[in-house]
C-alpha cells in the first residue's frame, strides 16, 4: 500500500487528529474539515519533508468542496496514528 493510500485510509477510518495549529488555519482560511479531508482523498503528495525529528511530513496538495486547492502537512506518529500538522491555500505565485 501507498504512503498516500495509508494516509487515506487513517482519514476514511477517522484515525487522525487536527494540531490546535491546524485547527486555527482551518478557521482562519475559511475552511472545515470536511475541505481537509476532501484534499487528502482527492489531491496527491506534492513534496515529502524528511528534515523533521519527529518524522518524516507529507504535503498533500488537493482541492477543498469548494474548489479552492489546498495543502494539507501530515505525518504518523509513533503509534500509527495520523496528525494533521497545518493546512493552508495554496497561493497562487507557489
Amino acid at each position: 500500500m501507498s504512503i498516500i493510500d495509508k494516509i487515506r485510509q487513517k482519514v476514511r477510518n477517522r484515525d487522525y487528529y487536527l494540531s490546535s495549529h491546524a485547527e486555527e488555519e482551518i478557521a482562519e482560511d475559511s475552511f472545515e474539515r470536511r475541505d481537509v479531508e476532501n484534499a487528502i482523498l482527492q489531491g496527491f503528495i506534492q513534496k515529502k519533508l524528511t528534515h523533521d525529528l519527529r518524522g518524516t511530513r507529507y504535503r498533500i496538495e488537493g482541492p477543498a468542496t469548494d474548489g479552492r486547492l489546498m495543502h494539507v502537512l501530515c505525518r504518523f506518529k509513533e503509534i500509527g496514528q495520523l496528525i494533521i500538522v497545518t493546512v493552508y491555500e495554496k497561493e497562487t505565485w507557489e
